[in-house]
């Protein structure tokens, strides 16, 4: 009351004025903020409120509404907008323990988790975790079950009797740093540890039908290699003198021992030659080795096929031993055998005269590409890349593998030897470019850039200097095949369509002309020089997937086809 009395006095002309109560009284009326009684400004404490009733009466425009049918007054007009109704949702129902609903209790403490932990490290046994129920209802234990139900499942934190307690698991240990064989030191076992074996071949197989038959995908493809079998098409394998087709001619009007190639090659002009007898897609041609009197030729229908390319060009032999498509072949260097790949996951080694399977081999992944070591002293020994990123070397003497270079991050799509053969190149589907010393399992250059693309086909120029790589981007791109690799940025070639298919290509002999078969089925030729396209004409009526200029003619270019037809142009 005082301090009241205090306010209102202050600033009195009178200090010793009293203050009567009815005088009190009329100060302590309601008066509006700012009213002047007398010379003194009045303080409000309650100032006016609207009340309850008031804001019910009042009505409330939506902001929202467009058209109105009275004359609001101004407080109505800008009055606050009225919030919603509170909905009457189950959410609003739940009982809440934080903000985004109700959450149980979690089954274990973080007690009682290390309790289980500690336990089960040193009994040998801990609680299920994966079901739950109280102490009172039985509960269910992992791990050493036994001694679970002889202790009543006591954790490492009860105190019991020493009878009571369970005996501590022991391990196998064996510290002694001298015993090179038998020191175990901390990685010993538990003496009644139970170590997971993996299975063996035969298991695994048997896991892999049941997987198989889960799925519904029927059973594992049967892995044992089919019978080979071979058909001679001619009557005349031998001639007069006992020499078998193998045999280089003489007779064709050109040298075919001749190690020069022609010194000025021409562009072809016309289909001379039309090889059938494939009834699907062919993969791949190879010329018979330095003469080119022999093509071999493996398609989608299983088979390699062997062909005349002078005289009557009939088809010699067919070699039939692939249950499912061949992707490759490759000759050896005096053409007396050759490696077939097929998609059953097989390399097959084939005598070409007689037909005989003489081996196979497999590493249960695909093979992409094989070549033969082109080193006269290394025959033995072949390059196979495969679908699981390797590179396997063979040898075909004891039917082993003699080295794995497992460096690339995708299906390995070629390999080409150069440097006389000390050196290969791989190409492969993470788009990179490696070089590799031969048997040294790690590439000394690695090639990639984030403008390149795979490059499915590779070919070395004669001279030994460039490798040419069919990239996916449509486009042949030029690298150096001596020292630095180093990708020549002036000479791409470009106008074929290749994306998505591993179309071959080739060089003229005298390196003036550069060919290559496009997804179109269409065939090109550019210059070496200038980049240029000369020419382009219809080759079959799917993609043109092989194409091969003869190693001793001026102007004769053979091409493969996914129509099943070889052709042979002049």
């Amino acid at each position: 009351m005082s301090s009241l009395l205090e306010l209102r006095n202050y600033g009195s002309e009178s200090d010793n004025e009293e203050v009567s109560n009815d005088d009190f009284v009329q100060h302590l009326k309601p008066i509006k903020s700012g009213e002047i009684i007398g010379n003194e400004l009045k303080l409000v404490v309650a100032p006016e409120v609207t009340s309850t009733k008031e804001l019910d009466e009042r009505r409330h425009i939506d902001p929202l509404q467009k058209e109105i049918k009275y004359n609001p007054k101004y407080e109505e007009l800008f009055a606050p907008v009225q919030g919603p109704q509170k909905p009457q949702s189950k959410y609003h129902e739940v009982q809440r323990n934080i903000l985004s609903g109700h959450v149980e209790e979690a089954h274990f403490s973080a007690f009682d988790f290390e309790a289980q932990r500690r336990t089960f490290t040193t009994y040998g046994y801990a609680v299920d975790p994966s079901i739950s129920g109280n102490p009172d209802d039985g509960r269910r234990y992992v791990g050493n079950t036994s001694a679970a139900e002889e202790t009543s499942g006591i954790t490492v934190f009860e105190t019991k009797t020493k009878q009571e307690l369970p005996s501590k698991r022991k391990k196998d240990s064996n510290y002694d740093a001298s015993d090179i064989d038998g020191f175990k030191g901390p990685w010993a076992k538990y003496s009644n540890e139970q170590s997971i074996m993996k299975p063996t071949e035969d298991e695994q197989r048997e896991l892999d039908e049941i997987l198989a038959k889960r799925q519904k995908r029927g059973k594992q493809t049967d892995d044992k290699p089919i019978e080979e079998k071979t058909l001679l098409h001619i009557n005349d394998a031998y001639d007069y003198q006992g020499r078998s087709f193998l045999h280089i001619p003489q007779d064709v009007g050109i040298n075919l021992k001749s190690p020069d190639p022609p010194e000025k090659c021409f562009m072809p002009k016309k289909l001379i030659h039309t090889w059938k007898g494939h009834n699907k897609g062919v993969s791949a041609i190879r010329w018979f080795p330095l003469s080119g009197h022999l093509m071999l030729s493996c398609s989608m229908d299983t088979k390699v096929k062997l062909w005349e390319v002078y005289n009557s060009r009939r088809c010699v032999r067919t070699y039939m031993g692939h249950k499912q498509a061949v992707r490759d072949a490759c000759f050896n260097n005096t053409g007396s055998q050759f490696l077939s790949a097929g998609y059953d996951r097989f390399i097959k080694l084939w005598d070409t005269e007689t037909g005989d399977c003489v081996s196979r081999f497999t590493s249960r992944k695909i093979p992409y590409c094989i070549k033969f070591n082109p080193d006269e002293e290394k025959q033995n020994l072949f390059v196979a890349g495969t679908s699981d990123k390797k590179i396997v070397c063979w040898d075909i003497r004891s039917g082993e593998i003699a080295q794995e270079y497992d460096r690339h991050l995708g299906a390995v799509n070629t390999i080409t030897f150069i440097d006389e053969n000390r050196r290969f190149v791989s190409t492969s589907d993470d788009k990179s470019l490696r070089v590799w010393e031969w048997d040294i399992p790690v590439d000394f250059k690695y090639i990639a850039d984030p403008s390149m693309h795979s490059m499915p086909a590779v070919t070395l120029s004669p001279n030994k200097k460039w490798l040419a790589c069919q990239s996916m981007d449509n486009k042949i791109v030029i690298f150096s095949a001596l020292d630095r690799f180093k990708m020549n940025r002036k000479k791409t070639f470009t106008g074929h369509m290749v994306a998505g298919y591993a179309c071959t290509l080739d060089f003229s002999p005298d390196m003036s002309y550069l060919v290559s078969g496009d997804a179109d089925g269409k065939a090109y030729v550019w210059d070496w020089k200038t980049t240029k396209l000369y020419q382009k004409w219809k080759a079959h009526d799917d993609v043109c997937i092989g194409i091969l200029w003869h190693p001793h003619e001026t102007s004769k270019i053979a091409t493969a086809g996914w129509d099943g037809l070889i052709k042979y142009w002049d």
